[in-house]
Formats: C-alpha cells, structure tokens, sequence
C-alpha cells in the first residue's frame, strides 16, 4: 500500500496545478496523483483550438513529472475511506495520505441516444479519435451551440470540413451573449461555411453503413460521417458524496480550498466556492480558475494560510474573432455595449442594480485586470459612465 503526503484525485490543469503549490511549499513532501485519463496532465484549451491550428501536439504538456509526482494513470478511484485517510483504485490498488485533493473534474453530458457513436469532446482521446476522423472524411455534426459547440465546429470549419451545427437556443451563444451579437455570430458562422440549425435539436441516431443519420425535432433527416457533442458537463461529486462531503452543484468549499473534512481539499472544475467580488458562491469550468484555485488549494495544503478570492477570466477564438471574459455572463442581466467597430470589436458590460457584474472583452486584448477591477470595485454606474472606459489594447499578432 503506497503512502502519500499528498494524494491528488484527479489529472487535468486544477490537479497539476496542485502540485505545483505544493511544491512551491514543500520540497520534498510526497505526491501520488490518481489519474483517469491514460495521458499525464495537459493544457486542455488548445483541443478546440491551437492543435486545429497546427500547434504541435508536444506543446500541450505541463510536465508534472518534474515536479516528483507518482503518476497513476488510467485508474479511477472507487472509495474514499476517511477515518483511515484511505482510498481504492478500480485496479484494487489502495492508497493513504495525509492531505486529499478532489481534483474530479466533469463528466461530460450525454444525450440518450448514439452511445460511443458520438464523441463526447472533452479529453486529449476525444481530439486524437475526431483528428483522425477529419484527415479521413469530410460531413460533421456538431451537437450544442454553447462555448465547446462553438469552438469545434469553427476548428472543423477552418479545416475545410462540413459541418452542420444543432442547438435548442435562437442563437450561438445566446445565454452569454446579447441577442444581437448572438444572432450575428448565426451569420458570421453560416458565411464561414457552417450550416447553422437554430431552433433545432437531434432526437435520434442510427448507423448507415460508415455514416450516421441523424433525426432532428423539425422532422429531418442529416446524414454525416462523424458526430460531436459539447453540451456541458457534470461535476464529478460522487467520491465527495461518498465522503460525505457538502455538495451543491459541486463541492463545496471554504475559503482556503477545505472541505468539511480536515485534510481534504477540492479544486477545479468540481469545486464550488464563494467569490466576495461576485458576493456568491459559483462553479468556474475554466483554464485560469483550474490552474489558480488549484495552485492556492496545493499552498493550503502544505501549510499555507492562502483564501481563494480569484475572480476568473475566461477566453475563446471563433474563426479570427476571439474574446476573454471575467465576472458573470449571463444575457439576462442588462448589457451596455461600446462598440470600436461594431461586431468586430468593443467592450460589453454585464450589469445588476448598477454594478458590473461581468466584461466582455470583444476582440480587445490587455484589459482583463482592468475588467476584474470594475467588478471587484461594486461601484454604481450609469450606462454613459462605461463608455471608452476600458481603451482598446492592440490585437495580438498571430
């Protein structure tokens, strides 16, 4: 039975992270990691976009090796015995430690139909199963509108591969964005080349040969070679559960990354904590809250006293458009929009009761400090007060 100081359940950019804090605190404490995944820890954002842009495959590793970590890949843990600080692999391989990290990630959402037909894209496996799929055929489905919907199908689309696009909502992005720019990414994205379903969702899906048919809510049939769904994910809480840990739409922690058991820790994207800028407690399923929430819970864990009050930003490319983000997106709140150049660049402001709540940076780089300071400051703004208020940086080259 192996003994860690440290145990990382988890192998994704929140758990690498970890290890990183911890070792910035302890040089020589133990690190076992607990793995699903058979890869070791990576940059999870260029699958939708720098490995479609010929970014090479080497590039996306984070080396956590280095850092003297046991790695234990392609393992699930299937019990957390807390009383004796011990866990159980699917290999019945057990584990003690000292201190625990959740570092569970999400399980992709799945449609009730298609099984292992419709890559779920999520992982480095899902990107090497639709790359080579891509160097083989041409007709793709994309399941989903939302932010990895919107990523991949524009990654396939810069291929020079047809793809169609369903989703439930009127627009791409429309519960992040204004109705109009959401209706202008329809457009932007049909004169791309891709066929944009609005309004339309797939009910069913049977193999034909090497293709598959696809039965959608407006009666059609759409024949494709390959299917991808991004229709969320869940957050994996079920060691939590078993733990008996608080869950509410993820585990739930305190300021420091602990859970209601001494010596375990969560992080990531199954970590829910409250965020004094937004005054409430939230789920980030993003790069910079994976790696920042990650880094301060490894700190805490060696010994550090470090509270996570990190307001998260957030990034995507669409063709050459691309945007970063901070705060609360969310097309409910009332939106004020300085536009540079309409559609193509300028800053909107996500606000409630005259505080912003969230920024989009629409094409405008080097402001995102500048964006988390509006929103940490809980300062009351009139609509003409934001305007030109956040200056246009220049747009990075390449």
């Amino acid at each position: 039975m192996a003994h860690y100081q440290y145990l990382i359940i988890g192998g994704g950019m929140a758990a690498d992270a970890a290890a990183q804090g911890i070792r910035e605190q302890d040089a020589r404490g133990t690190i076992g990691l607990i793995g699903a995944e058979h890869d070791p820890p990576y940059n999870r954002p260029p699958l939708t976009k720098g490995l479609w842009k010929d970014k090479p495959l080497e590039a996306i590793w984070r080396h956590t090796p280095e850092r003297q970590v046991d790695l234990h890949l392609g393992r699930r843990v299937e019990m957390i015995d807390t009383p004796h600080k011990q866990v159980t692999d699917d290999h019945g391989q057990s584990y003690t430690y000292d201190k625990l990290l959740l570092a569970t990630g999400g399980w992709p959402r799945r449609l009730p139909f298609g099984g292992d037909l419709i890559i779920y894209y999520r992982t480095l496996e899902d990107f090497r199963r639709l790359y080579t799929t891509a160097q083989q055929r041409r007709k793709f489905a994309v399941i989903g509108g939302g932010f990895i919907g919107s990523e991949i199908a524009a990654a396939l689309a810069m291929n020079e591969k047809e793809v169609t696009m369903f989703f439930p909502d009127a627009a791409i992005c429309e519960r992040m964005f204004p109705r109009d720019v959401a209706e202008f990414l329809n457009d932007f994205y049909r004169q791309k080349g891709v066929e944009v379903r609005a309004g339309e969702t797939v009910t069913g899906l049977e193999q034909r040969g090497e293709q598959l048919a696809l039965f959608t809510s407006a009666k059609h049939v759409v024949t494709v070679d390959c299917v991808v769904a991004g229709i969320g994910i869940e957050p994996a809480v079920e060691l939590a559960k078993q733990a008996r840990l608080d869950v509410e739409n993820g585990i739930l922690v305190n300021e420091f990354c602990g859970t209601r058991q001494p010596d375990i820790y969560a992080a990531g994207d199954a970590a829910i904590f409250f965020n004094p800028a937004l005054g409430k407690y939230t789920r980030v399923e993003h790069e910079d809250n994976a790696l920042t929430m990650g880094r301060t819970a490894g700190h805490n864990m060696a010994g550090d006293a470090r509270p996570y009050h990190h307001l998260p930003y957030f990034y995507s490319d669409m063709f050459e458009l691309g945007y970063e983000a901070v705060g609360e997106l969310d097309a409910r709140l009332q939106t004020v929009v300085d536009w540079q150049e309409p559609y193509q660049k300028g800053v909107i402001y996500y606000l409630k009761q005259g505080r912003v709540r969230g920024v989009l940076l629409w094409n405008v780089w080097e402001q995102v400090e500048a964006a988390r300071s509006l929103i940490t400051a809980r300062q009351e703004f009139q609509p003409q007060d934001l305007m030109g208020r956040l200056p246009a940086a220049k747009v990075p080259v390449g």
